[in-house]
């Protein structure tokens, strides 16, 4: 045996000294446990600093920035316990079993370290450099994250809500750290729209286990015989989204907002599609991850949204307007 194959086999160079491959590979494996992929979401804080069209104000966008770093750090600390928790289920998974922890390529203790770490850390910036309103709120996602890990996810439609609820809180947040009034608008239109793609996510995992000849969704209580039910609830709830969204259009506001607000109703149709599209994808099985997720790495999903950044900028957004909650 070669000096080269002794390396490979016990993990140790030639002169007997330890290899770094092990400790990388388990560096590798944790950061891939913090999800960073998911950490996209959070942009979703820097929202309303743009409904607002107050990107141009320095200090808030430093806030807003200060913002999306704190709530990164403790998604990943939220990520790491989930896992830690799910470990023995995902093992039973098909495609879960290749997590990190799940497939022993971390190992637990390190996972609760960095997830501590990460913790801290996200709270010693919102406590030091944010709004205290902003430190509540994230205190707030952290319990309900932390509760659906332990209980809520196996609840019947609370899931769901609560999923669309920590999207929405995201939104909340944004609007306390940069220091801009929410409107009633975002909120509903939120909500309904988080809702629907919450379903996405539920109604995929049936729709695979009922392809693999199951009964239900694993860790979750649903079965195969809820499609249906899904299947109205959830495109109904995206529709009611586009419905409030062009309520909005008809609102003061947007007239105060944008020079040329008729354009904005292009948006509509553009949504309806989308909307309509991640339905027929999750009814096909083409579906196979988070539906925000997916939409970052398909195409069709980009060009939609290109489109309506497009159709934003054609309405004339006026700048530095800052607006009431009504």
């Amino acid at each position: 045996m070669t000096a080269n194959d002794l390396k490979h086999v016990t993990g140790t160079k030639p002169d007997g000294q330890p290899s770094a491959r092990p400790a990388t590979r388990q560096i590798l494996a944790l950061l891939q446990a913090t999800r960073p992929h998911q950490w996209t979401k959070n942009s979703l804080l820097l929202l309303p600093l743009l409904m607002s069209h107050q990107v141009g104000n320095l200090q808030k966008l430093t806030a807003g920035i200060l913002a999306f770093i704190a709530m990164c750090f403790c998604s990943a600390g939220v990520y790491i316990f989930n896992d830690l928790l799910d470990m023995e289920s995902d093992r039973r998974h098909p495609t879960k079993r290749l997590r990190p922890f799940a497939s022993g390529r971390a190992s637990v203790r390190a996972g609760i370290v960095l997830a501590v770490v990460a913790l801290i850390a996200a709270f010693a910036i919102s406590a030091m450099l944010l709004p205290w309103r902003f430190t509540a709120l994230l205190a707030l996602y952290l319990a309900l994250t932390t509760a659906y890990s332990l209980w809520l996810k196996t609840r019947l439609l609370v899931d769901v809500m609560v999923l669309a609820g920590l999207y929405t809180l995201r939104i909340i947040a944004g609007a306390q750290a940069v220091d801009v009034p929410l409107t009633m608008w975002l909120l509903a239109f939120s909500m309904f729209v988080f809702l629907s793609l919450a379903f996405v996510k539920r109604y995929s995992e049936l729709i695979e286990a009922e392809h693999l000849g199951g009964e239900e969704a694993c860790g979750r209580n649903y079965r195969v015989s809820d499609l249906r039910i899904i299947e109205a609830v959830g495109p109904a709830s995206g529709y009611l989204a586009v419905v409030v969204f062009c309520n909005y259009l008809n609102s003061d506001m947007v007239r105060n907002l944008y020079r040329h607000p008729q354009v904005l109703w292009l948006v509509a149709p553009l949504l309806l599609y989308w909307l309509t599209r991640v339905w027929f994808l999750a009814r096909r099985r083409a579906m196979h991850e988070d539906a925000i997720l997916f939409a970052l790495r398909d195409r069709v999903s980009i060009l939609t949204a290109v489109l309506s950044i497009l159709v934003v900028m054609a309405a004339g957004p006026r700048a530095g307007i800052i607006v009431g909650a009504n």
